[in-house]
């Protein structure tokens, strides 16, 4: 039986997945789900022993309309979160392809801390919610729960890149991965989709796309000290990712606010 989904937009949070979901969802021979992220992977009652039928079964509400697209996607961030999570998706689809975006680790805790903000699941100060961090995640490594703080106060580990990364491809091989920088689709949004069809092995879109700007935060920039010691406290893995993938943060632009 063929799996109903072919690809993920797999995160990373805040680093433009919505945007690509967004030019993608305008393609003619491509669904997705109409709130852009299925959760399906990552649901609390999500049973290890599922198989295909049952993991689609929980796609089909998704895809009300979509028997004339040639591809299923989703684009659920939190999916490269966590390793189990990608084994399941590898169990459900050893084909599926990848589409990884990233941002600058430090720019992209700075955005969810505010996002957590907005939406009042976060109190602290944005120095004590880093530095508390460790602290607040520490037995919650396996919680997929809806209020588990692994979704809300994540702000670090979810720019541990390099990990993340090494866990997709120790499931799926490199051709079945795309990785993609969110400032890249910020500033040249036509080059980015173009890659996209490519990887997906879909015709390019008919018309370019028109740069938007989705999810906009509305903050005034941290001072140095902070963004200083969130440059200090993600310093190593800001390194794994150097040294294991060439890509290095900053990249020498000022820092997006998506």
């Amino acid at each position: 039986m063929k799996p109903r989904v072919d690809f993920v937009i797999g995160g990373a949070q805040k680093a433009g997945t919505t945007a690509l979901a967004r030019y993608l969802s305008r393609h003619p021979d491509v669904a997705l789900p109409a709130r852009k992220e299925a959760h399906v992977f990552d649901a609390p009652d999500f049973d290890d022993d599922w198989g295909v039928a049952e993991v689609d079964a929980r796609y089909a509400p998704h895809f009300p309309e979509a028997g004339g697209h040639a591809l299923l996607g989703d684009a659920t961030p939190i999916y490269m979160l966590h390793p189990r999570l990608i084994r399941r998706i590898a169990r459900y689809n050893p084909s599926m392809r990848w589409i990884v975006l990233l941002r600058d680790p430090v720019d992209r805790a700075i955005s969810q801390y505010h996002m957590e903000r907005r939406r009042h699941l976060e109190t602290w100060p944005l120095p004590a919610a880093l530095a508390l961090e460790p602290l607040r995640l520490a037995g919650h490594a396996d919680d997929f729960s809806d209020a588990s703080p692994l979704r809300t106060k994540s702000y670090l580990r979810r720019g541990r890149y390099a990990d993340q990364l090494d866990a997709i491809h120790s499931c799926f091989p490199t051709t079945q991965v795309l990785v993609l920088l969110s400032d890249d689709l910020r500033c040249d949004p036509a080059s980015v989709i173009a890659r996209v069809c490519t990887f997906l092995e879909i015709p390019q879109p008919p018309e370019p796309p028109v740069p938007e700007r989705v999810h906009e935060g509305a903050y005034a920039p941290p001072g140095a000290f902070v963004r200083g010691l969130a440059r200090l406290l993600l310093w190593q893995p800001s390194r794994r990712l150097r040294q294991r993938y060439g890509i290095s943060f900053p990249r020498g632009r000022g820092p997006s606010r998506a």
